[in-house]
This record gives structure tokens, sequence and C-alpha cells, in this order.
């Protein structure tokens, strides 16, 4: 078992022997995925080793501003025209996180695996996992600090959005005092906190908004007032005009209605499929009971994608939870 300090340098050393990287983080990346994509191809650019960026679908819009985002690839829109033997995936809790981008590794590709979600299950040749880590951003930092390059205000300005997101902007408990230390000196390369919070945490689309409201009307409530949920259809999002970061956010609402320990997102994807978006208050592990269901994430925050119809899986998650609690 190594050394989270001799798992930096294994990563450290595999970014220095290789080269023509293939970076991918996982489907339907939030800011930390996309933040920590940037970064590890900032850095690979300071080395001049050749790199390509690779998702399975977009990122975010609001994640637009950072470093050469309009450089990841969507491969729903623009497939790469090869395969590649080095990997380095960021934020992807399993393997399968990565998705289609799957098909774009060598048969004996090797894999550089950076994550911090305590369900990640070591499917790299090198793995650095680091679960007591606020995000994968921070854990990139640390892997930066090894290299003899200079930071910048636009990595820094990457860094800095992958914790503010997974952090809730510095107010979940993951929020460490290594996290603002880190955060204090990303301020000193000229990163605008103030700016970056009012873009990624209050601005909101006017889909957003109505998505908000169509979930609101669904809220429901178990009958000890403990489990909280919302509903989204697939009409509700055409109707809406609304993607799927149009969602963001929509969780925490039944989450924070005082009493309730666990919130729950039931988003319909169709008619025999379901993705449950599960946020604690601390009681449960929804990570543990994510798991359980094929899915992953964090003790506070986790998703799993469910088959059956969406009434027996409310009642089957719900249910799961009454348990847990």
């Amino acid at each position: 078992m190594h050394t989270y300090e001799q798992a930096l340098q294994q990563a450290k050393e595999f970014i220095l022997e290789h080269d023509d990287y293939l970076i991918v983080s996982h489907v339907q990346p939030d800011g930390d995925a996309v933040s920590s994509t940037v970064t590890v191809g900032w850095l690979l650019s300071c080395l001049g080793k050749k790199y390509t960026m690779l998702n399975e679908g977009p990122i975010p819009k609001r994640m637009d501003f950072l470093w050469h985002a309009d450089e990841i690839m969507d491969m729903s829109q623009q497939p790469p025209e090869r395969k590649y033997n080095c990997i380095i995936c960021v934020d992807c809790a399993d393997y399968r996180r990565v998705g289609l981008t799957e098909q774009f590794f060598a048969e004996d590709a090797v894999i550089l695996n950076i994550d911090h979600h305590p369900t990640n299950d070591a499917y790299g040749k090198v793995n650095v996992i680091k679960p007591d880590a606020a995000a994968t951003a921070e854990i990139l930092f640390d892997l930066l600090e090894s290299f003899a390059v200079s930071w910048d205000v636009e990595v820094a300005t990457s860094v800095y959005t992958g914790l503010l997101t997974d952090t809730g902007g510095f107010r979940y408990s993951n929020t460490s005092p290594k996290v603002m230390s880190i955060v204090s000196q990303l301020l000193t390369y000229g990163v605008d906190g103030p700016a970056l919070s009012e873009k990624i945490l209050e601005e909101m689309t006017f889909p957003q908004m109505k998505m908000l409201t169509r979930a609101l009307q669904t809220l429901t409530m178990s009958d000890d007032g403990k489990v909280a949920w919302v509903i989204v259809t697939p009409d509700d999002m055409n109707e809406c005009g609304a993607v799927n970061e149009d969602l963001e956010g929509i969780v925490n609402y039944p989450r924070n209605i005082r009493g309730v320990e666990v919130g729950i997102l039931f988003k319909v994807i169709n008619e025999q499929a379901v993705k449950a978006s599960m946020r604690s208050a601390g009681q449960v592990d929804v990570a543990a009971l994510a798991q359980s269901f094929g899915g992953g994430g964090h003790v506070r925050a986790a998703g799993c994608k469910l088959e059956g119809k969406l009434e027996d899986i409310i009642e089957t998650v719900v249910g799961r939870v009454k348990a847990e609690l």
C-alpha cells in the first residue's frame, strides 16, 4: 500500500516518462471534473507534452471560461480519429464513469487514475486516490507543486473552481484547513473568488429556473419527515428547454428542508430507467447506498442509475434510506 506522497511521485514519473496523453473525466462532468481536466492539460502543455482532452458529452456552459475548456472534445460531436496508449483519468470514481470514451483507449493502454471518491476501485496502473481530499483539484494542487512549473492565474482559477464547486462554496464539511490554505495561495495568483462564486454558484439560466419550479411541484416527504424527494421527467426537460446542467443544485432543495436527513432527485431517463441523486445531512452514508445499486460518490453526495418503473424505484430507494435511518 503506497502512501499519498509515494502515489504523487509515481504520478509525476508517469507523466514525465510518457507522452501523447488522452485526458478524460466522468460522464456529465461537474466543476471538479472539468477543472481537473484542464488543469492536467495545462500541466502537460507546460512540460511540452502532447495531449487530447475528451469527454463523452458536452461540458457545462458555465465552465467555458476555464483555460482551454473549449478544447475538451465532445465525442458525440467530434470523436477522436484514433486510440491512445496513455490515459489520465480525473475525478472518475470507478472505471465505468469514463463512459464511452473507453473505446478510444488502446487495448494495452496504461492509465493514471487521479481521484478523491472513497468508492474508487483503483483501476489504473498508477492510482492517486485521496478520499479525504475535498476535490480532485486538491490532489492536482499537490501534484503541480511537485513540478518545476510557475503558477499563473489561469491554472490557479481552474484549481480554485474545482475546490469551490465540490465544497459547495466552502460551506460543506470537506472544507478543511488545507483547502483554505490552498485557496489563500491561489488568491495570491490573482484568482477572482467573488466573481467565480457569482458565476458558478449564484447565476442561473432561465431553463434552470423553470426546471426548479417544475421539480418543486413534485416535492414529496416521507411520513417521518426525514426523507424528501423531487422528480424530473424527459417531458419536463423538453418543455423547459433544459439540458442536464440545468438540473445542477435541484437536489439540494429537498435536502435543505429542516428535519430532512436525505434529499433525492429522481431523474427519469426513460420508462425503464431512472437516475437517483442523493444528498445526506450526515446520518446516512449515501455513497455506500448508491454503491449497493451500482453507483457511487461521497458520504454526503452520491448517485446511481436503476432499472425499472419510477414508482417501484422510489419505493425501493426511499425504503432503503429509511432502513439506514
